[in-house]
């Protein structure tokens, strides 16, 4: 049979399977479905055979082939954690802080504040341009699909800004990206005395966000990109869990569905309120308490880990993901690409990170930014594996083993990536 892509002989080829047609979780986090010899065809941007070498290519074969010798095939990354739309940056105040000793982020939000100025200056075009740059470079590290967050407008009109940079970047770039709105990351300047009229101002948003095309006035008119997600940053420098629960209702009554910014400086209430709403997921999560652990290990809620945080503020406390996956628990893996904690373009980085400070294996690390991440932004059962039928999004690894993807550090392993069956970098 004729396919259109097929991809041969690799060391290793990951299938990475979902368990009971789900994410993989606790302990069991880690089945790679490795194929040696391995071989996957590609036709109409889904994956149609994996398996053996010699059984592929004696059903299949392609005009465009690809020799895997020596290397390492796996599903693409699935970053499911990032503000990548803004403009400006903020190196002279990294600079600063390091000059004063204070990387440890007692400054984030007024950090935040200040690229909430830059991004709400530059016109749609530069905002544009400066995130493909961004995406460009995620996608040599082989990012395939990534979630991206709001949260740098802070009001109607440069929120929708953002939204429509997202929408223009979705049809014109490679990367499939996931809309999130987090319209209450902190608070503005313009209501620091005022912070519960903020929270009305976000609730007041919600309907435009969530239902662009029954809005009969204002910016949304020109607007028609669907946003699944509510994000809300419940910690120290965000908003209390009282006043997160109210965005959060709200955005449930509109159909959408929840994330949240949970405990990464101080136990602030955000996983456990993550969890009593049955949110999608919860990032962060440095700070939970045990208890709070022991119900998102419970619970649905993928516990979305980001160590390149903790590295970039030079923090000494990480995410227990231990704790989390004894508890049974869903554990996925992003960068929180953002311009004032975590500048950081590489998944392969995080899982080395991760391998190191989180205690996974790299087994277990390369699942969470896969399969596991695929399942904490809405996307499980399309990307995240090469099983039979799910889009070919696929990275080719310059490595002999799986292992190396954790035991090396700070060069690109990633040779090529597939998107959607067609070859997009090498």
């Amino acid at each position: 049979m004729k396919a259109d892509l097929l991809i041969h002989s690799a060391a290793q080829l990951c299938v990475i399977p979902p368990h009971n047609g789900g994410p993989q979780r606790g302990t069991r986090l880690g089945d790679l479905g490795i194929v040696e010899d391995g071989a996957v065809a590609c036709a109409d941007g889904r994956v149609v055979a994996v398996g053996p070498t010699e059984q592929v290519r004696a059903d299949w074969w392609a005009p465009v082939e690809i020799d895997a010798s020596g290397k390492v095939v796996c599903p693409g990354f699935v970053d499911p954690h990032t503000h990548v739309v803004w403009a400006g940056g903020r190196a002279g105040e990294f600079v600063e802080r390091i000059r004063e000793g204070d990387l440890c982020g007692t400054k984030v939000a007024d950090e935040v504040r200040a690229i909430v100025r830059t991004t709400r200056a530059a016109p749609l075009a530069q905002l544009v341009a400066e995130t493909r740059s961004r995406l460009d470079r995620m996608l040599a590290h082989g990012t395939t699909t990534a979630e991206v967050k709001t949260g740098y407008g802070l009001s109607l009109v440069d929120e929708m800004k953002i939204l429509e940079a997202i929408a223009i970047l979705e049809v014109t770039h490679p990367i499939t990206l996931v809309p999130t709105f987090l319209g209450a990351y902190v608070v503005p300047e313009e209501f620091l005395e005022d912070p519960d009229g903020y929270v009305d101002q976000v609730i007041e948003m919600l309907p435009l966000v969530a239902c662009p095309g029954e809005a009969r006035e204002g910016p949304c008119l020109t607007r028609t990109l669907r946003v699944p997600f509510c994000d809300v940053l419940c910690d120290e420098g965000g908003f209390t869990a009282d006043q997160a629960r109210r965005v959060l209702e709200r955005a449930r009554d509109l159909g959408m569905h929840l994330k949240v910014h949970a405990d990464r400086f101080r136990p602030w209430g955000g996983t456990r309120l993550a969890v009593e709403m049955g949110a999608v997921s919860a990032d962060h999560l440095a700070s939970a308490p045990p208890e709070d652990i022991r119900r998102i290990g419970a619970s649905d809620t993928v516990a979305v880990l980001l160590p390149a945080t903790s590295f970039g503020l030079a923090l000494h406390r990480y995410a227990p993901a231990r704790a989390i996956l004894e508890a049974g628990g869903v554990l996925a893996l992003g960068t929180n690409c953002n311009a004032t904690t975590s500048w950081c373009e590489s998944m392969p980085l995080v899982i080395a990170l991760a391998c190191r400070y989180l205690q996974l294996t790299p087994e277990q690390a390369l699942v969470a930014a896969t399969l596991n991440g695929a399942y904490a932004i809405g996307m499980g059962g399309e990307v995240g594996s090469l099983q039979v039928g799910w889009a070919a999004d696929i990275v080719i690894l310059d490595l002999p083993d799986v292992q190396h993807l954790g035991y090396r550090f700070g060069a690109n392993p990633v040779q090529q990536v597939i998107k959607r069956g067609r070859v997009v970098v090498g």
